[in-house]
């Protein structure tokens, strides 16, 4: 039951100062801190704690080998990784205030050296004819469109994430894609509405697949062709960062999908799982494993 990601691969480098930096302002920085991440990498971590069979593809550059040291701790097969000596790896640079405010520089670094070559051997490692598959994708990649056709024309089960969002995400080939993932603004930009139960209607319409809409502490919403519409609470916990809660959600609900759960506990497992990671600290660190969230 693999979930192949051809997914971002980031390096977060934070910095802590006094304030954030102004135009023309140069602070000293009393703390710095590497992390692992990015969208790609966070979704795979949290699946694989979730249960699933996990293969990443994606770029790394010549600094990129924490990142392969953290896939291969959770057993995450990297063979479709492949390493850019030339280049560094896609990386953030976030500095963080005393009062825990943010300003993030996103470079994209080798999660823009994705190929059409790298495409086609990823998507040969899954069977069209075998339905317990996923492929997944967010959007801190290149060929992200070429990806979702390509995986289309296979007839292989897709499942996009459309984050960051951009301008050009309205023309990607959305139509055919299985499983929808958005938030309540990508579901705005996407659907031109910020009624949650029209955007999910009009995103169904234009992929006829599943759309799951979340909602953060309101929960997720979620409609198919075969299902009625459906609201899962989100669970009452006191947050203490809510880093990667939406890729602890998305990671957990694809894995809960492929073991076979029907959508409603799924969800409900998805959300039990991003709820306990937004009273943890950090990205990756906060994410939980299926064996740590109650019955």
């Amino acid at each position: 039951m693999p979930l192949l990601n051809v997914g971002s691969l980031n390096l977060d480098l934070v910095y802590r100062l006094p304030s954030i930096v102004a135009p023309g302002q140069t602070l000293p920085s009393h703390d710095r801190q590497v992390f692992c991440g990015g969208k790609g990498a966070n979704q795979s971590i949290a699946a694989a704690r979730a249960g699933a069979t996990v293969l990443h593809a994606g770029n790394l550059g010549h600094d990129g080998q924490p990142l392969l040291d953290a896939l291969h701790a959770e057993a995450i097969n990297t063979t479709l990784i492949q390493t850019h000596p030339d280049a560094p790896s896609g990386h953030a640079i976030i500095q963080v205030d005393d009062a825990g405010e943010n300003a993030i520089l996103l470079y994209p670094g080798t999660n823009h050296r994705l190929t059409l070559d790298q495409i086609t051997a990823a998507l040969d490692t899954l069977d069209p004819h075998d339905a317990d598959h996923f492929v997944l994708t967010q959007n801190e990649t290149n060929r992200v469109d070429e990806l979702l056709a390509a995986a289309h024309a296979r007839g292989l089960r897709t499942a996009f994430n459309p984050a960051p969002m951009t301008p050009d995400v309205k023309a990607f080939p959305l139509e055919g894609i299985d499983l929808l993932i958005v938030n309540e603004s990508e579901a705005h930009a996407l659907a031109d509405t910020s009624d949650p139960d029209a955007a999910l209607d009009r995103l169904h319409q234009r992929t006829g697949g599943a759309i799951v809409l979340t909602l953060g502490s309101r929960g997720a919403l979620y409609r198919d062709a075969d299902h009625a519409k459906l609201h899962t609470p989100a669970q009452p916990v006191a947050p203490i960062d809510t880093t990667a809660a939406g890729d602890t959600f998305i990671g957990f609900l694809l894995a809960r999908l492929l073991a076979g759960d029907p959508p409603e506990p799924a969800l409900q497992t998805a959300t039990a799982a991003a709820a306990l990671a937004v009273t943890r600290p950090g990205a990756i660190a906060s994410i939980p494993r299926l064996n740590e969230l109650p019955a």
